[in-house]
């Protein structure tokens, strides 16, 4: 059952009780109907109270029912709205936890609501690449206000319940449970000789909404980019203020289901579904239990090691952070609570919030001083020799069951857990720089990783904020692995004809947040150096363009040195074209024989993005990433692909594999073409019309 049905003496209570949030499915709808009408047919029944848990009264319709025949059946969730409007009797929503999109929706359709003052309320329909559906925005701006309602759709940011005690949307705001004084209301409600006024039947009251939308929509306009839900949000609420209802009603069923079908939510709505599915595994469930962490010790205070300690402080747990030398502890501190006051001054955290941070960290120069933490990170520098001097002596020191984990973003976990005598403790956990502000953490399980302890940081990921997702053991792992071969392309784009900003211009007209020359530049341009270094021992059959080399050889390493691909003035870190690269690429390529040609910004995010795409597809073959939507998520939470792209293995999907594949042949043709020889599982899934995310 996934609605239940008590009678508290004169008054149905009714309670929602589908986990995990209590969604509003078909199954939810039917039962509501069958409580209403069965409420409605009882004449000892006098008022009906719609509940929720603690947790949620409603998170909302069933994503999952939309694009399919579900969606459609009734009763609707506009329909459910709409009976319940229809009560004879009055209905009251006793509303815990959250009332979310369709759960906002449907308490809007009732006679009445009380909220316990915490409770998160909004409509985060936009996020999806949608608007609200059924009446949201409609009724909301009739409820708490034009601008108000405009504020929360087009961001889809909830507010508590405490911030609207003031608005029509409640008729009480309680502390604690609601459910009693609903009841309460229900029965002062049936003693009166009419119904309390519908929400659809208030006026939208301001002073000049035609300026107000006006305004609106010109900002809105400028931030939306190439989402088309906030200006559709608008568009909708423009309806509410000046049709009728139930003209507006019509507006939004509309606007609702062109949104619904648009490639942008289709892929938002795969984002959002792929980044729950990657903390599932197959193999891991409910009965593998995660280990306590309790505490935290993070060795090397650097830029990385700084940022990894941030996380677990702002998470309330304590770090021990070591360093070698105590100038680059001090240092690292230094950096830490800067970062901190840096935020008390934009009003993020409090002052207090700074000194509390601050007192969990804890520095040492002794290995000794991380004998009892939990988890142990290291974040020293991207060599063998120095990860096995670092693991050696964290063998010797911690506890028994602490969880040994490397930050590497390349190297070979399975040798850095031989480096002890523990090899089930031992993982990878990859952070993105910055590691207190990017959302990715690649967890990397060795052959010899312990369930418990893949499953403590999946859920250790959880407590920081993070998204994680499970690697295998290979080279550069997901995300760098395939960047690699991203890398690649856009270098050989260079010996052929292009420049780093017209490259990095076409990609970001395509949806990336920062071209590959831009983020060279950012990260250190010394650092893939170094990886090709090693690939030109380990891997010498692998072809790069050299024009990567021949910027480093100058001390262009990018922002840190104020010279990268593109030229910096002190203190800005806007790129200027810089005419010494381009006559260095451009005598590069003489010196290979090439004769430089046009390239169409198409051809550069084909090549760029369907080099991901091949790299991928070898990835899901030797099971490095579990499934395609995983490296969705890689790439959407820590590479900067665009989000209403869905990641670069669902655009290949929404492609097709075939048109993917025809333009792979093409590129084989040309310069560099050995290095589009297609993975066979791609070659699989268009021979017989297949998708990475089936």
């Amino acid at each position: 059952m996934s609605v239940n049905y008590q009678v508290q003496s004169d008054v149905a209570v009714v309670q929602l009780d589908n986990p995990p949030v209590n969604g509003l499915d078909i199954v939810s709808r039917r039962g509501l109907i069958e409580a209403l009408d069965r409420a409605q047919q009882d004449p000892a029944i006098c008022a009906i109270v719609i509940t929720g848990n603690a947790r949620a009264f409603s998170g909302g319709a069933d994503i999952r029912e939309f694009n399919t025949p579900k969606a459609l059946e009734e009763p609707s969730l506009p329909s459910l709205v709409v009976a319940l409007e229809r009560s004879s009797k009055p209905v009251v929503m006793a509303i815990q936890g959250l009332a979310l999109g369709g759960g906002l929706e449907l308490s809007l359709g009732a006679h009445l609501r009380v909220a316990e003052g915490t409770a998160k309320i909004g409509l985060p329909e936009v996020k999806l690449g949608i608007l609200p559906g059924a009446g949201g925005t409609q009724r909301l701006p009739r409820a708490v206000g034009l601008e108000t309602a405009l504020n929360m759709i087009v961001s889809g940011n909830p507010l508590p319940a405490r911030q609207l005690a003031q608005t029509r949307l409640f008729d009480a705001v309680v502390d604690g449970d609601p459910l009693e004084k609903a009841i309460e209301l229900g029965r002062a409600a049936a003693k009166q000789e009419k119904l309390p006024t519908l929400i659809r039947d208030l006026p939208i009251e301001h002073e000049d909404a035609e300026a107000y939308l006006g305004f609106a929509r010109t900002t809105v306009k400028a931030a939306a980019g190439p989402y088309p839900a906030p200006l559709r949000c608008v568009d909708a609420l423009v309806a509410a203020a000046t049709l009728s209802f139930d003209e507006g009603i019509a507006f939004e069923r509309k606007a609702f289901v062109e949104l619904v079908n648009s490639s942008e939510s289709l892929a938002l709505r795969h984002a959002f579904f792929s980044e729950r599915a990657a903390s599932k595994l197959a193999d891991i469930g409910s009965e593998v239990r995660p280990r306590e962490i309790r505490t935290v010790a993070v060795i090397g205070a650097g830029t990385m090691g700084g940022g990894i300690s941030m996380n677990f402080l702002n998470a309330g747990i304590p770090v021990t952070i070591l360093e070698t030398r105590a100038d680059a502890l001090e240092r690292g501190l230094n950096t830490i609570r800067g970062n901190y006051e840096a935020s008390a001054r934009k009003g993020r955290i409090s002052a207090e919030q700074v000194e509390q941070r601050m007192n969990l960290l804890t520095a040492t120069l002794d290995y000794a001083a991380l004998a009892d933490a939990d988890l142990i990170i290291e974040a020293v520098f991207e060599e063998y020799s120095v990860k096995e001097s670092v693991f050696r002596q964290l063998d010797a020191i911690a506890r028994p069951g602490a969880i040994l984990a490397s930050n590497t973003s390349t190297l070979d976990v399975n040798r850095i857990a031989g480096f002890t005598q523990r090899p089930a403790d031992v993982l990878g956990m990859h952070f993105f720089s910055p590691a207190n502000v990017m959302k990715l953490l690649e967890l990397v399980r060795g052959s010899a990783t312990a369930k418990d302890v893949l499953a403590t940081a999946l859920a250790i990921a959880k407590t920081i904020n993070k998204t994680a997702v499970v690697s295998g053991v290979c080279d550069g792992f997901i995300g760098n692995r395939m960047l690699e071969q991203y890398s690649r392309q856009a270098g050989f784009l260079l010996d052929e004809g292009a420049l780093p900003q017209q490259i990095d211009r076409a990609l970001e007209k395509f949806g990336f947040a920062m071209g590959p020359f831009r983020v060279g530049d950012l990260a250190g341009n010394d650092i893939g150096w170094a990886i090709r270094k090693r690939r030109y021992v380990e891997k010498p059959a692998i072809t790069y363009s050299k024009t990567a080399d021949l910027v480093c050889e100058l001390g262009r390493y990018g922002q840190k040195t104020g010279a990268g691909w593109y030229d910096y003035s002190p203190g800005d870190r806007n790129p200027r074209p810089s005419r010494l690269v381009e006559q260095l690429i451009i005598d590069h390529s003489a010196a290979l024989g090439l004769t430089r040609r046009q390239i169409s910004d198409e051809e550069i995010v084909q090549r760029v993005v369907y080099a991901l795409v091949n790299e991928g597809a070898h990835i899901l073959e030797e099971g490095i990433a579990a499934k395609a939507s995983d490296i969705d998520v890689v790439y959407l939470a820590g590479y900067g692909f665009p989000p209403f792209r869905g990641g670069p293995m669902f655009y290949a999907d929404e492609v097709g594999l075939f048109n993917v594949l025809g333009s792979m042949r093409r590129f084989a043709k040309g310069y560099q073409g050995q290095a589009w020889a297609p993975a066979p599982l791609l070659l699989k899934l268009a021979e017989a019309g297949g998708r990475f995310n089936s």
